[in-house]
């Protein structure tokens, strides 16, 4: 039937998500989605518009996965807990490997690091996803099982481990030792809960 897609939507765009996060966003081209999704490259444009549209697609369901995740990190009992769990998924993520047994690193930071990739709508949301990160951390943070215990405000401490888990994603590409980013997470516990 005309204009009725002829493929399973959420495999196309699980794959599709997935070369993406191997390779960023400027190395695929849309030749390179159709290949790995075994959809024809018409069908991807007539489905999806252009690479920068199908990229936010797929984009967004990665930012829905990585929220959920991290709501379940942080509905640990304690601030603390919540704030080692969060830490402890953002170094499995990073250091997840893909069939090729190389890492994907971190999608939002790879593409933030793409010039190509950077134009008006793809900053949005990135920016999107980074504020929805900090302010479920702020929130957290600002329980009060926290009060008192917590050393910086909520939302400094949030813009921090924000900023820290970005870092930790540079180290696990230049070293790709999972016991130093560990360290890091151990390091910034303690200075966020000292005592």
């Amino acid at each position: 039937m005309a204009g009725t897609k002829q493929f399973d939507e959420d495999e196309v765009l699980d794959r599709a998500l997935l070369l993406f996060w191997r390779r960023g966003f400027g190395a695929t081209s849309m030749q390179d989605v159709a290949q790995a999704t075994g959809v024809l490259r018409g069908s991807l444009y007539h489905a999806y518009g252009d690479k920068q549209a199908l990229f936010l697609r797929v984009f967004g369901r990665y930012r829905t996965r990585y929220l959920d995740s991290l709501r379940e990190a942080l509905a640990a009992p304690t601030a603390e807990e919540a704030l080692r769990r969060y830490l402890r998924l953002a170094i499995d993520m990073v250091t997840a490997v893909d069939d090729d047994e190389v890492t994907r690193g971190c999608l939002t930071t790879k593409t933030a690091t793409d010039e190509t990739a950077m134009d008006d709508a793809i900053r949005a949301a990135l920016r999107g996803l980074l504020d929805d990160v900090q302010q479920a951390l702020t929130e957290r943070l600002g329980q009060p099982d926290a009060a008192g215990r917590l050393a910086l405000p909520p939302a400094a401490a949030a813009r921090l481990v924000t900023t820290t888990t970005r870092g930790m994603v540079v180290l696990e590409r230049v070293y790709r030792d999972v016991a130093q980013l560990e360290a890091v997470a151990d390091d910034l516990l303690r200075l966020m809960f000292p005592g």
